[in-house]
């Protein structure tokens, strides 16, 4: 059997761990998975509470918009609502965290392949993936940013490939957007060192593939879902490394119409083949970086089979503005491996902690580095630096603060600045830095720099990745209807226009939100092009 001497918890598990701690909210109240579901959840990010008081939200009566029910129950914030959850899926104290992490990267374990699969009980193909009310349409996947979102997208997923040339397969987390009841749209990160399943996709474009064998995951066991995000080296089989936290192999299977190797506990597994000649528009969509990722040319990915666990639970992560789901796993991975990388790689002793600026900036434009305050300027400036160019979509803004500096304090950092430095001599700005992840991209050209800041003693933008008030006031409602905890808004909490927005995105957008996303799949399908590098932008209307 699958799970035959199992040394880690599947989601069910995981879940009645997070019950048992009072960590999960269970809503049985009817929620509208497209209008209502991520803004219900949203509120406890943005609605004044404290990180400790988060939980995960598991929805047990869902509806689209058109008011269809489903059998199927979602559950958003169960891997990283806050740093507790995060731990309790690690079976670690968040303090261990990087330590479990260098272990099972030194010590990885193979994956043992079973025959007799949880997610095998149901399996889906042919005729029955496709019509209303079947395939991917009979998944309640929630809009994540209703008002901006086009359609349904898939967020909390380990999407498996497999490199042609050397057999390695890779799993990476990608968003992949619902068009038809049969295909979806997936978004693989082209930027330099981006995504492993998009170097897979050009191989495959080399050996003249026209596709390529995919398998998305829904609802792994946490050992295996905290792969996706997390930055390993590449060419690493991460099943192996979530063996080696789990300290036993975990049990895969063999994907039933494509060549791949699934987590055999997984929920849902989503098979089928990635075009590799023609692009479809895909988004607009409510990123992590904080704004709306506007409609781009991703990869068609047409459906071969759906498998599920009998009894599946479908995870949904809330990301877009952080702090988020998304910033927490992050931000529990990173700030070790930054201080580890600063304090025992380069040798810099007096480095006491780094914290990555979480709020709206996402972790990625604002590096915060606390020093000993006896360690000498040339050491200050050598841990700015280090900080700076060690992951290179991180550190756009280095500050060096000492212990006193609360960093995740605003008032008391432009309190270090300013009385603790001196512009002309505490101010250095680096030139050729990449955009990394963020509204605009690093392949369109354009550079940035990088501010160094030593306190010890700065055009139409997309939309912000919120949903819009009229959605939030909707789900505040709701909020109060079932008692939950007391909500103290805190601006920004809903979502709104910064110029770079058009009338057809909002039409796709109201039409998501009342569950009409197929006739968005609709007018994307018409859109489809051959021969263009996916991530090319496109704007209804303007070009052609």
């Amino acid at each position: 059997m699958s799970d035959e001497k199992r040394a880690y918890r599947d989601l069910h598990e995981h879940l009645d761990e997070l019950k048992r701690r009072g960590l999960l909210h269970v809503i049985d109240r009817q929620v509208d998975k497209d209008s209502e579901l991520h803004p219900l959840v949203r509120w406890q990010f943005v609605g004044g509470m404290e990180e400790k008081d988060r939980k995960a939200f598991l929805f047990t009566n869902i509806v689209d918009g058109h008011g269809r029910k489903y059998d199927m129950p979602v559950v958003v914030g169960a891997l990283a609502a806050n740093r507790e959850i995060y731990s309790a899926g690690m079976d670690a104290s968040v303090e261990d965290i990087q330590k479990k992490w260098d272990k099972a990267i030194a010590n990885p374990i193979a994956p043992r392949l079973v025959e007799n699969a949880a997610c095998h009980d149901v399996v889906v193909t042919g005729r029955d993936l496709i019509g209303p009310g079947k395939g991917l349409d009979a998944l309640p996947i929630p809009v994540s940013t209703p008002g901006f979102d086009s359609a349904p997208t898939l967020t909390a997923t380990n999407v498996v490939t497999r490199d042609p040339v050397t057999g390695v397969q890779n799993m990476g987390t990608y968003r992949a957007a619902l068009k038809a009841s049969d295909r979806l749209v997936v978004r693989m990160a082209t930027r330099v060192g981006g995504a492993g399943g998009y170097r897979h996709y050009q191989e495959h474009q080399k050996r003249g593939d026209t596709e390529m064998p995919c398998a998305i995951v829904l609802g792994c066991p946490p050992y295996v879902a905290f792969m996706g995000p997390q930055k390993l080296p590449i060419n690493v089989d991460e099943l192996s490394v979530a063996g080696g936290l789990a300290g036993g192999p975990i049990n895969v299977t063999r994907a039933k119409t494509v060549d791949l190797l699934v987590p055999a506990e997984a929920e849902i597994v989503i098979e089928g083949f990635i075009d590799t000649q023609y692009v479809e528009p895909e988004a607009p969509f409510g990123e992590s970086h904080g704004h709306v990722a506007l409609e781009e040319f991703n990869m068609p990915m047409r459906v071969t089979a759906i498998t599920h666990r009998a009894k599946a639970v479908i995870p949904s992560y809330i990301s877009q503005v952080a702090p988020s789901e998304s910033s927490v796993i992050k931000r529990v991975a990173y700030e070790p491996l930054f201080l580890a990388h600063l304090r025992d790689t380069l040798s810099i002793k007096g480095v006491k902690r780094v914290s990555l600026h979480e709020p709206l900036t996402g972790l990625l434009r604002m590096t915060v580095v606390v020093v000993d305050k006896s360690m000498p300027r040339t050491e200050v400036w050598r841990a700015l630096y280090g900080a700076a160019f060690f992951k290179g979509d991180c550190g756009k803004i280095c500050i060096a603060v000492n212990e006193d500096i609360d960093p995740d304090n605003a008032d008391a950092l432009f309190w270090a600045l300013a009385y603790r430095s001196n512009p002309k001599e505490d101010v250095q700005i680096v030139p050729h830095r990449g955009q990394g992840h963020g509204p605009k991209r690093e392949h369109g050209g354009e550079e940035d720099s990088t501010l160094l800041m030593d306190a010890t003693m700065k055009s139409d933008m997309p939309p912000l990745a919120l949903p819009k008030r009229e959605y939030m006031e909707r789900a505040r409602a709701i909020w109060d209807e079932i008692g939950l905890p007391p909500l103290r808004p805190q601006p920004p909490w809903y979502g709104y226009s910064l110029g770079d927005w058009l009338p057809q995105w909002d039409d796709a957008a109201a039409r998501a939100a009342a569950g009409d996303y197929l006739e968005n799949g609709r007018i994307s399908l018409q859109q489809q092009r051959k021969g263009l590098v996916p991530e090319t932008k496109f704007r209804p209307g303007e070009d052609g």
